[in-house]
């Protein structure tokens, strides 16, 4: 298993996420979201190539839901998570 390392953006999208969860959906969803992370970053750990790279500077993309991907790179023995991504955001963001 790889260690997993949360970019400053990584960590603010995913508390975005979390705060929208709780205000629309409630604790259910929004438990049910945290644990589809938490199963998802477990899996990116153990086979980091499993999921395919994006269009963006070798970064991968798993998707966790419709709506949410985690997108991150393998650096030797560690992942960086570079972002937890609403896909309805514009990916021109992640070139910046």
């Amino acid at each position: 298993m790889k260690k997993i390392i949360w970019s400053a953006d990584a960590v603010s999208d995913y508390d975005q996420n979390i705060e929208y969860l709780l205000d629309e959906w409630g604790i259910k969803e929004t438990q049910q979201f945290i644990d589809e992370i938490a199963e998802m970053l477990n899996t990116i750990s153990k086979m980091p190539e499993l999921f395919p790279l994006s269009d963006y500077r070798n970064i991968r993309k798993c998707v966790v839901r419709k709506q949410i991907s985690i997108l991150y790179t393998v650096k030797d023995d560690k992942i960086e998570l570079v972002r937890v991504w609403n896909n309805k955001q514009n990916p021109k963001k992640l070139k910046d």
